[in-house]
């Protein structure tokens, strides 16, 4: 059986651990504590390296992983964007767009099937599905930094707006749409500047609102929105740009 190397074994981790098992591989995980490179001494030539630790340990995985593992790597991370592997040196990594949550206590529930592109992908695909959470393969470059900026424009703009509306994101589209749209216009302004396109802005809002679909009761906010408000602003400073909106939401 084929070795894939787990890094971080959280909610989400042990969801993707669980599928691989259930699909043939064996799983070293690798916990907070760890010594990545006496693992990968271990273990010098996985199938796959998936990160998959809190937002706050991302960059400093990326940073520390063993050169043996690099060329491996597939990754998990909200508001991830090319621009997060580049600085790192990363060429090619495998890269999932999760559509799915798992709260403790519960199991993983699917909104929509998440896409997934690299040399990873074929692998990543079959752990979810031999666990019922639909996956997709689509292709690097502009299919997948489309679902990113999508993912990151439906995280970002149901967070958000959430801070003034409360509520799911079913509510949010049929009581608050015109100030949904003014946030998520914003959120993409942004994220073109982060990406260095200019994406299609309504099909990004038709594929927010087939996430909406998936799971309508899904409540808006949480504790990291204060957070992603401030890193936004910070962002939309970094380039220069007005974003009236979210700056009323920060006063």
């Amino acid at each position: 059986m084929s070795e894939v190397v787990v890094i971080g074994l959280g909610q989400l981790g042990r969801v993707f651990a669980g599928g691989l098992l259930r699909s043939g591989h064996t799983v070293v995980p690798v916990n907070r504590g760890d010594d990545m490179f006496t693992v990968a001494h271990a273990h010098p030539e996985p199938s796959l390296v998936l990160v998959s630790v809190a937002e706050n340990d991302f960059h400093t995985v990326l940073a520390a992983m063993p050169g043996a593992w690099r060329p491996h790597a597939a990754l998990i991370q909200n508001e991830l964007l090319p621009r997060d592997w580049e600085k790192y040196r990363y060429t090619d990594p495998t890269v999932i767009s999760v559509w799915f949550e798992k709260k403790k206590g519960t199991d993983a529930k699917s909104l929509i099937a998440s896409p997934v592109a690299g040399p990873g992908a074929a692998l990543l695909c079959r752990a979810l599905t031999s666990i019922d959470l639909p996956c997709r393969e689509v292709a690097p470059g502009d299919a997948l930094l489309f679902e990113l900026v999508r993912k990151n424009v439906t995280i970002l703009t149901t967070n958000l707006a959430g801070l003034k509306t409360g509520g799911t994101v079913s509510q949010l589209w049929a009581q608050h749409e015109v100030f949904a749209r003014q946030v998520a216009n914003e959120v993409m302004a942004i994220q073109d500047a982060l990406t260095g396109v200019a994406h299609d802005r309504e099909k990004l809002i038709t594929g927010m609102l087939e996430a909406f679909d998936g799971d309508p009761d899904h409540g808006c906010t949480g504790r990291s929105a204060p957070a992603r408000l401030a890193r936004a602003i910070a962002h939309a400073d970094e380039f220069g740009l007005a974003v009236p909106t979210l700056r009323s939401l920060a006063r």
